[in-house]
Order: structure tokens, then C-alpha cells, then sequence
């Protein structure tokens, strides 16, 4: 594995940029300072016309720095700010070329795929993929060939991917454009990219990495390799979900010859905004920074905290963490120890309880939970005090034994060790006539919308997968256990959206 702060520091030191600076940030402060009669978008004009509320709220400064691009030296002409502040965020993590992103790390998804594919082609991705991802292949029509991931028994996870099943793919799929894989997964352990990696180029085809989790990953020799060092061609960072970027701000990096870099300009532009926010952009401008200067002491004691949070939890006899013993163990070849992921089957709840236990009755929300874990975002902006906090509502949880136990074994089972046959492309099947059936009468049907928990946001059914009665059954579980299902037209999944069967047929001949 590369030694991850020299790394970094010797793409700094190559490209000759000064990481202290904030370019972007430091233009918008300043065109904001000197007062002008301002005739254009926003039409609060920098506060003056919206309500006392929003400035209560958001603060004065804000509403004035909430201006639309391209004034000044903002955006739109040859080196500017934004160009500027791209190259500093290139540089710090390794890449050719970095885009600043305002519509989530789904656009820079969506943005990956579409730059390397084309109606029809075929691409190779995780099934336990995130929702951005399957949006991308609608969008782009092409069509996916799922690879199985690797599945922890005992924290009823499924992880990554190995080299040896992307080969596996690609052998039965020579005719694919791209390999597209999530790394690391929400729950923050790694694929062995290096390895996959090399099988693609083997093949002459790009990785393309969600990368959503790791933008802190360059900046702490701690922390796993971050997928531009390790061999990845394009790689989306969600600046906002770990460090210190606000929502919606993320990055696409993008590293070789074997993307087009001129072809993921345009169609960066034709899916982000055409009215970004020069909020959105100074928050990715200072986060960079941030990271590059001062990542590794304020990472060394994120990993600290999440670490002592992990030895005490792990001590109690009904919880265990994920941890580093998982390295060499399906598919993992790294685990990222800011991600606090708890099982709490032996407490005799559902995580998805848990969840609520913890805010409802101790005020502490987690990031997450599915029927056995609950999962902790550690982060930069973490003190001792409220990592402790969490802890010991944990351990309170876990003292008092619920019975009987939840029924989780055999849940992840049903939907990711028997993939469900694909019958049409994602594509095909969200434009296919359609009808809506009782969830409990689609058994059979073929899926025409999507359904995954929220979070963590992976799919139970995507568009185009044939139902199964045990995928209709973890559906109806979720649900009732009380998770939030995103994707279907109907929340509360009583009916779900299927293709019409006319519409599976082959055409008469005339």
C-alpha cells in the first residue's frame, strides 16, 4: 500500500501549488466585499430582498456571498478562480483533472459512466451498489452486468469485490466498456483496487471508482489508499460526507489516457447545474485545503476517537465493530477505522431500533442502520466528548438484553447471494409500459422501478430483476421493521410498479 501523506505531498510538491491557498473562496470574499447596485440572479441580491428569517437563519454573510457565477474572476474565463482551485484539488489527490461537483457524488456518477459508455454498451458493477450508481445506468442506457460481492456471515455485510471475480466478469464479458465498483462501501471497508485495477487494464478498460467515502482517505498515512493511488481511473470524492465541504459538494477525479478528459467536461456541464453555487464551490475550495494542510493531524485524532470508541465497544459481550481482522477476509483488503459500524444482534433489537433508541432517549443520531448494525460517522469535527456520548449510549443500549432477538438471519441472503435474474437493462425497463401490483402478488413480474433502504441507499430490486418471493419478503420486512425505502412511486411499497407482460414479449411478425 502507498505511504498515503508522502504520496500526496509529492503531488503537491511536483505541481509546484500552494495548497495554503484557497482561490476560489478568497475571490468570492473579495468580489463580495466591495458594495455594487447588482442587477442580477440571485434575486435576494446578496439578502437585501429576502426575508429577516433567512438572514436569522443563515447569517447576513452568507446571503451576500450567495451570488451566481461567472462575475468577476469567479468562472467563465481563462484561468479563474474555480480553474484555479480545480488544479489545487487535482494536485492533492493525484489526478489529471478534478472537477468540483454541486449536484452530489450522484452527478459525478452519472458523469463517470456516460464519459465511458454509450447506449448499449455494457458495463461490470457491484450489485451492492448505491442508487447513484443505478441511476447512471438509466440515464446512460447501457446495460450492467452485476458482480457478486463478497458477504460477512457474521456482520450481515456484504463488502467488495475481488480481482478474481472482475476477471471472471470480463472473461464472460470481454465486449465490456468499463468496470464501475464502490470503495469503499458505506460501511468503510476496501476493495483490493490495485488488483482490480490491473485486471482492467489487462483488458484496456478504465475503473471507475464511487469513491463517495473517501475523501479523507489521501491525507492520513492511517487511512486506506485512496483509489487515484492505487491505479483508478476516475474516482467521485463526497467532500461534504466526511470532511469539511457542505451538502452536495463532491469531486470527480480523473487520472490516464483511457478516459477522454474533454468528453467528461462536456457532459459534466450537461448534468450539473447551470447555476452552481458559489457556496458549494467555496466549501470545496477551503475543505481541500483544509485536508492538504492540516488532513494529517486532524485525522490522527478522528482515528484516535473512533478507535477508543471501538475497543469499548467491542469489549461489551452483545456488541462487536468492524474492524481491521476482516483485511485478508471477503474481498476486504482494508478497513477504514473512522467508520464506527456496530452489530447489535445479540442486544436483542434491530439496528434500525437501536437507531431510534439512541435519538429518541439519548440524543445521539448515527448515520445509519439496517436489521443488525448501526453505523457512526467519525469525522474531523468530532471531540472526545461526543464520541463518549455515543459510546455510553451504546453500552446503555446493550445492557438491557430485548427479547426475543430480531429476525435477521438469512435476510441479506435472500437479495445478494442469489442475484435476481435481469431480464431487461435498467433502461428498458423504466421506459416499458407499466402497471402497479400488490408488492405481495409481484412475485415473478419483472421490477420496472427501483426500491432500496435509505440509508444505506444499495438497491433490493433494481429495474429490469426478475422478483422473487424472497426478495418480495426482505422488501416487506424493511418496511415493517420501519426503514425508509426510496425509489418506488409508492413509500409504503403495498404496490410496486412492474412491466406490463406485453411488453416482455418479442414482436409478431408481419
Amino acid at each position: 500500500m502507498p505511504e498515503q501523506s508522502s504520496l500526496a505531498e509529492g503531488h503537491r510538491r511536483a505541481d509546484g501549488l500552494d495548497q495554503q491557498r484557497a482561490p476560489y473562496f478568497e475571490a468570492l470574499s473579495e468580489y463580495a466585499s466591495v458594495p455594487r447596485a447588482a442587477f442580477h440572479t440571485p434575486g435576494h441580491i446578496q439578502g437585501k430582498g429576502g426575508h429577516d428569517r433567512l438572514a436569522d437563519l443563515f447569517g447576513a454573510r452568507t446571503l451576500e456571498l450567495d451570488l451566481c457565477t461567472g462575475l468577476g474572476n469567479l468562472d467563465g474565463v481563462p484561468g479563474s478562480a474555480l480553474e484555479q482551485a480545480e488544479a489545487l484539488a487535482a494536485a492533492a489527490y493525484g489526478a489529471d483533472r478534478s472537477w468540483f461537483l454541486v449536484n452530489g457524488s450522484t452527478s459525478g456518477n452519472q458523469a463517470m459512466v456516460i464519459s465511458v459508455c454509450h447506449p448499449g454498451d455494457v458495463i461490470l458493477t457491484s450489485r451492492n451498489t448505491h442508487k447513484a450508481i443505478v441511476s447512471a445506468l438509466i440515464l446512460a442506457g447501457v446495460r450492467p452486468v452485476y458482480l457478486a460481492p463478497e458477504l460477512d456471515p457474521t456482520s450481515h455485510i456484504a463488502h467488495g469485490v475481488t480481482p478474481a471475480t472482475v476477471a471472471a466478469g470480463l472473461a464472460t464479458h470481454p465486449q465490456a466498456k468499463a468496470v464501475l465498483i464502490v470503495r469503499p462501501t458505506y460501511y468503510g471497508t476496501c476493495s483490493d483496487v490495485a488488483g482490480i485495477a490491473e485486471v482492467c487494464h489487462r483488458h484496456g478498460i478504465p475503473l471507475l471508482v464511487d469513491e463517495a467515502w473517501g475523501a479523507h482517505l489521501p491525507f492520513h498515512p492511517g487511512l486506506p489508499a485512496h483509489a487515484m493511488a492505487l491505479g483508478a481511473d476516475a474516482a467521485v470524492t463526497g467532500t461534504h460526507k466526511l470532511t469539511g465541504a457542505v451538502t452536495q459538494a463532491s469531486m470527480l477525479h480523473v487520472r490516464g489516457p483511457l478516459i477522454d478528459q474533454e468528453r467528461v467536461e462536456v457532459v459534466s456541464k450537461l448534468l450539473l447545474s447551470t447555476s452552481p453555487s458559489c457556496l458549494l464551490y467555496a466549501s470545496l475550495d477551503v475543505a481541500r485545503m483544509q485536508l492538504a494542510t492540516d488532513g494529517e493531524r486532524l485525522l490522527g485524532t478522528t482515528i484516535r476517537l473512533a478507535e477508543e470508541a471501538r475497543a469499548a465497544l467491542s469489549e461489551h459481550p452483545r456488541l462487536s465493530c468492524i474492524d481491521g481482522h476482516l483485511v485478508g477476509r471477503y474481498g476486504v483488503e482494508a478497513v477504514d477505522p473512522t467508520r464506527l459500524c456496530v452489530n447489535v444482534v445479540r442486544t436483542g433489537h434491530t439496528g434500525y431500533e437501536v437507531a431510534r433508541i439512541l435519538l429518541e432517549s439519548f440524543d445521539v443520531a448515527v448515520e445509519m442502520s439496517d436489521f443488525a448494525n448501526v453505523l457512526a460517522n467519525v469525522t474531523i469535527g468530532h471531540c472526545g466528548e461526543s464520541v463518549g456520548r455515543l459510546t455510553s449510549a451504546l453500552l446503555a443500549v446493550a445492557d438491557k438484553l430485548n427479547d426475543p432477538a430480531p429476525p435477521v438471519a438469512g435476510f441479506l441472503e435472500s437479495g445478494l447471494v442469489h442475484l435476481p435474474a435481469q431480464v431487461m437493462s435498467p433502461t428498458q425497463a423504466f421506459h416499458a409500459r407499466q402497471e402497479r401490483v400488490a408488492l405481495r402478488s409481484s412475485v415473478g413480474r419483472v421490477a420496472a422501478e427501483m426500491a432500496a433502504s435509505y440509508p444505506p441507499g444499495i438497491p433490493v430490486v433494481v429495474p429490469g430483476e426478475r422478483l422473487t418471493a424472497e426478495l418480495v419478503e426482505y422488501l416487506a420486512l424493511q418496511v415493517e421493521a420501519g426503514c425508509r425505502i426510496v425509489g418506488p412511486r409508492d413509500p409504503g411499497l403495498e404496490t410496486i410498479q412492474v412491466v406490463c407482460e406485453s411488453a416482455l414479449s418479442p414482436p409478431a411478425r408481419r
